[in-house]
């Protein structure tokens, strides 16, 4: 099933109804909700932003027209932030969340985690799994088990899966697959694998100050602006990187450092 707009308002109204079917804390503490939606600005698109996919439609700023049939990633460690610089980290009932476009269920984070009264300052979270975290085999179960990544390139997870295809300079289409783990660092050969690379980076979330109210749900909805994976800081070229890019170290970095570029936040109504 692909994203529609009635499909995310459905699933927000029924995200704000279910958050009233939990009874009212009385002990000082509120709960914090993720919805999580996936946009390429489109300017034909009227009433906001969404990704047709399997539709190829969308042009990169490197000039490569490209599709996009789903996304899978993981984000983690959630950390609230205080002013006084203390941190909150979301971790006592389930510090990693596997989000995939292909099934709605992964679009909410309703975190089980009581969230202490008071003011924070804003929201940060990994996006990937930290090298003490990413361990192989720790899911059993798909979809979370089918990410895994291989043993010899480093094991534990992959942090993204971004797949579609682009058309190439001779108009030939190609598939991509724009996924995100372990780097590798190999011997002056390139045969041999001499070291790893943890990929996984910091996302902190602009304009996420909000206070909590004993007994309330703060909702906010995480949105991946899709076409910034391949323009900022960087311009991707699928002409140049070809593909895959799952064992080129160089080309995760820049898809790392757009990735901080990613993110943005858009705070709900307080239920």
């Amino acid at each position: 099933m692909k994203i529609t707009i009635y499909i995310i308002l459905f699933a927000i109204l029924s995200m704000i109804s279910s958050c009233k079917k939990d009874e009212p804390s009385s002990d000082q503490t509120g709960r914090l909700s993720f919805y999580f939606h996936h946009t390429i600005p489109d300017t034909n698109l009227v009433g906001g932003y969404s990704i047709n996919y399997d539709t190829m439609m969308y042009r990169n700023t490197a000039g490569n027209p490209y599709l996009v049939n789903e996304i899978q990633y993981f984000i983690s460690d959630v950390t609230l932030h205080k002013n006084d610089g203390s941190k909150l980290l979301i971790d006592d009932w389930k510090d990693i969340h596997y989000v995939d476009t292909d099934l709605p269920e992964t679009w909410n984070w309703q975190m089980k985690d009581p969230i202490p009264e008071g003011t924070y300052d804003g929201i940060s979270f990994t996006f990937g799994i930290s090298e003490e975290k990413n361990q192989s085999l720790m899911f059993v179960n798909p979809p979370e088990s089918n990410m895994f990544w291989p043993e010899y390139l480093g094991g534990g997870y992959h942090y993204l899966k971004l797949n579609g295809k682009w058309k190439d300079t001779n108009e030939v289409v190609r598939p991509y697959n724009f996924h995100m783990g372990i780097g590798q660092i190999y011997d002056q050969d390139g045969s041999t694998i001499i070291g790893f690379v943890q990929n996984y980076f910091e996302v902190t979330l602009e304009n996420t100050r909000f206070t909590v109210t004993s007994g309330k749900n703060i909702a906010f909805t995480i949105v991946m602006q899709v076409d910034k994976w391949f323009e900022d800081p960087h311009v991707f070229d699928f002409n140049y990187w070809g593909g895959d890019i799952m064992q080129k170290q160089n080309a995760m970095q820049v898809a790392k450092e757009n990735g901080s570029n990613v993110f943005t936040a858009i705070q709900m109504l307080e239920d």
